[in-house]
């Protein structure tokens, strides 16, 4: 009998330490006004709760998604992380249903580790042999958090030698308010910089006066020290 939401719901309660929820409170930027306001911590480091998505990995997809819909961080992760396990070892039917429950659940999908631990794998990992016009309509989203998948699932095509779509959405985002997708951008350029170097140059040779000062040092932190201080001095 597969295991229920209420059941994994109920392991990792168990395992909830309240000192460390105090400090993911404060971490998380919970407070009035911040990203994850609102949000709720039950205290669990995420060694341990990838150690109960591997014991669950035969979760259905159903009682996964009332998993994601937890009002505790942690139990969303554990969701998203058993989304990502279901994907990866599924047949590309299950994957694309996986696929669109992901993205029928953004709401939930609400912190920058919720997106930084499955964007990429299932929604690049979908995208990588199909039509990417979603990345380019969750990019124009309101929701901070879509936004950040939209940049976020394009480092699976940047793995495989892809930029194009990172490049792309990231002019789109250059003039975004957020610093937490300054942060995204700048660390997929980065990446692109580990793969060709030249790329991301070209890039930069267009949009570095432009970007955010956040997002710039993000993507030139391997460069060498002389030439950061020529881009941040707006010399190159």
């Amino acid at each position: 009998m597969s295991i229920t939401a209420k059941q994994i719901s109920a392991a990792l309660k168990d395992l909830a330490v309240p000192e460390i929820a105090e400090h993911s409170q404060r971490f998380f930027k919970t407070g009035k006004g911040e990203y994850g306001e609102g949000d709720k911590f039950l205290g669990i480091r995420v060694p341990i709760i990838r150690k109960v998505v591997r014991q669950h990995r035969d979760t259905s997809l159903g009682e996964i998604l009332k998993l994601i819909k937890s009002k505790f961080h942690e139990e969303r992760l554990c969701a998203v992380l058993l989304l990502v396990q279901k994907f990866n070892q599924s047949d590309e039917q299950t994957q694309a249903a996986v696929f669109d429950s992901y993205l029928g659940h953004t709401k939930f999908i609400n912190n920058w580790d919720l997106v930084d631990s499955s964007a990429s794998q299932i929604v690049g990992g979908f995208l990588m042999h199909c039509d990417r016009d979603v990345l380019y309509t969750l990019v124009q989203s309101p929701s901070l958090w879509e936004r950040r998948i939209s940049i976020i699932a394009t480092l699976f095509f940047i793995k495989n030698h892809q930029f194009k779509d990172t490049l792309e959405i990231s002019k789109q985002l250059v003039a975004d308010k957020e610093d937490l997708i300054h942060k995204a951008v700048g660390w997929m350029l980065r990446e692109v910089g580990k793969k060709d170097i030249n790329v991301e140059m070209g890039f930069l040779k267009i949009h570095y006066l432009q970007m955010p000062r956040t997002m710039l040092r993000y993507a030139i932190e391997k460069f060498p020290e002389k030439e950061r201080k020529l881009y941040l001095a707006g010399k190159i």
